[in-house]
């Protein structure tokens, strides 16, 4: 595509309170400070979407939706002001086109506002920054989602962590089935890829299938 962005689509919020039930669940759980978890200038780094924004949507409140344009030049202000050298300063505009692959003047009309990005213009800007696919165009609902399950996998790999290290190793030693199910999969591996189904019903269902893996190799009671 080269010639600007689709029309915008309509957002639901369903998949972002549910990440956000999840997310504080699993926090609290871990015993995890929510206001670490849910900082709103941590998550407004990681997704683009303004603080302000971030605390009207995990309110549950409507925080309107800026244009794709909008969207594109906030997102690109972000990044450079917080991605920078390693000696602190901004990336020049010269630097961010030699990075993306376009002439100085084609980066300069796209972060004044004077073209409308392609979304080859996006590709090439976010790799330069290193972020992820998206990061210049999602609505603002979908970025805060990924962002967050961003933040629930690595609560999920030091659940993971800690979890392996409760798991007795004499008795995985000695071949007793359960303690060497959570040992070597237990939530290291399962949960893990069951933070990347698509949705909860699927979770569900590994759910019900770690129940009755677990209760096939529960010891029996003397």
């Amino acid at each position: 595509m080269t010639d600007g962005f689709p029309a915008p689509v309509a957002v639901a919020n369903a998949p972002l309170a549910a990440t956000v039930t999840r997310v504080a669940e699993l926090a609290n759980k871990m015993g995890r400070d929510p206001n670490q978890v849910f900082d709103l200038r941590r998550l407004s780094e990681a997704s683009g979407v303004p603080t302000d924004v971030i605390r009207s949507l995990l309110d549950g409140r409507r925080a309107g939706e800026p244009d794709l344009q909008a969207r594109f030049l906030q997102r690109l202000d972000l990044l450079r002001r917080t991605r920078v050298k390693p000696n602190g300063r901004r990336y020049t505009q010269q630097e961010i086109a030699d990075g993306a692959g376009m002439s100085r003047q084609q980066a300069g009309a796209l972060i004044n506002g004077d073209r409308r990005p392609t979304m080859e213009h996006c590709d090439a800007i976010q790799r330069f920054f290193g972020v992820h696919a998206g990061f210049l165009t999602a609505h603002d609902a979908d970025a805060l989602t990924d962002a967050l399950q961003r933040t629930e996998q690595q609560l999920l790999q030091d659940f993971a962590g800690r979890e392996r290290q409760t798991v007795p190793a004499e008795a995985a030693a000695a071949g007793d089935p359960l303690a060497r199910l959570l040992q070597n999969h237990g939530v290291r591996g399962i949960a893990w890829r069951a933070a990347q189904l698509p949705s909860d019903k699927h979770r569900d269902k590994v759910t019900e299938w770690l129940d009755m893996l677990l209760e096939s190799v529960k010891p029996n009671e003397s």
